[in-house]
């Protein structure tokens, strides 16, 4: 509770239990669970991956543990830094430092000490080497993204979204100890899906980003021409998803089941580009059913992944 600022306090003593579990549950906001769990979904799979198989039970709860607090130690620095502009943005607003629920200066101890805390977990419970990887993840996210990219270009979540494509990575080496072509196409698919994923949930928001001056494409380029981009990206994406299949020397399952989920991919961003050819009107182009379909595209392929090498038929 040193890190609770003097508002929260003043919370507190009015509002007694009820402020407290606020607080916590503002911590808790600042590490951005949701985005934590998708992190997570593309760990996890690799792991059993690499392993060919069910890795050890001890080393899945010490990466997951040690990737959720990387993972939130970035998300909490990058919130301290973007409090500015989270003030003014509808789906930001109700964080925890623009309700001024925590202070800066609290959120900022919080992030560092999460920081130290995640590499000394990875570090001495998986190995040195995720540790690392982790780390430098969470360091490009806050320096190369939030601090450099993200308010000076409409590439911004192109070479931002590098960050998470390392859990890709780390649930490899978490197993191996070294790293792999397959674990890097994987990383690849990510990257590539990461744009049309993100321009799609920007065009949702783009009068926020606009507001406060975040040139994201949706906010600079029309939505047909950001829908032609998701386009491209998602070609590229499915073709390199199916790389997957020779590099990792998979069975017939997985191949099949990219294929499909990627021209159920390719259908749902050709229908958008069509839609916004048609208008500019976000309630004609509706970008949230992309948006969606683009984390359901996700989570299936990295579960299909994961069942690769326990499925008879696969091997």
């Amino acid at each position: 509770m040193t890190l609770v600022d003097s508002e929260a306090a003043r919370l507190g003593e009015t509002s007694g239990r009820a402020s407290l579990k606020d607080v916590l549950g503002a911590y808790v906001g600042l590490t951005k669970p949701r985005v934590i769990e998708l992190l997570l979904l593309t760990t996890v799979p690799v792991m059993f991956a690499a392993q060919r198989g069910v890795p050890p039970l001890g080393l899945v709860v010490a990466t997951v543990v040690g990737g959720t607090l990387s993972a939130g130690s970035a998300n909490a620095l990058n919130c301290v830094y973007d409090r500015d502009i989270d003030e003014h943005m509808r789906r930001t607003r109700r964080r925890a430092l623009p309700r001024h629920v925590v202070s800066p200066r609290a959120a900022l101890v919080f992030g560092l000490a999460l920081v130290v805390v995640s590499t000394v977990v990875l570090g001495t419970l998986v190995n040195w080497l995720s540790a690392w990887l982790a780390l430098a993840a969470s360091a490009f996210y806050l320096f190369g993204y939030t601090m450099l990219l993200k308010r000076r270009t409409a590439q911004n979540v192109v070479w931002g979204g590098l960050a998470g494509c390392f859990p890709a990575l780390i649930g490899w080496t978490a197993v191996t100890d070294r790293l792999a072509w397959a674990p890097v196409v994987l990383f690849a698919v990510v990257f590539l899906w990461t744009p049309p994923h993100t321009w799609a949930l920007a065009m949702r928001y783009r009068e926020d980003y606009a507001r406060v001056d975040v040139p994201m494409l949706p906010v600079i380029r029309s939505a047909r021409d950001v829908a032609r981009q998701i386009v491209a990206y998602a070609w590229v994406m499915v073709a390199v998803s199916l790389l997957y299949w020779p590099v990792a020397h998979t069975g017939p399952v997985y191949p099949v089941v990219a294929g499909v989920l990627g021209a159920a991919f390719l259908v749902e961003a050709h229908l958008m580009l069509a839609r916004a050819g048609a208008s500019d009107d976000l309630t004609v182009v509706r970008p949230m059913r992309l948006f969606h379909w683009s984390n359901m595209y996700l989570s299936l392929l990295f579960v299909a992944v994961a069942l690769e090498p326990l499925v008879p038929l696969a091997r």
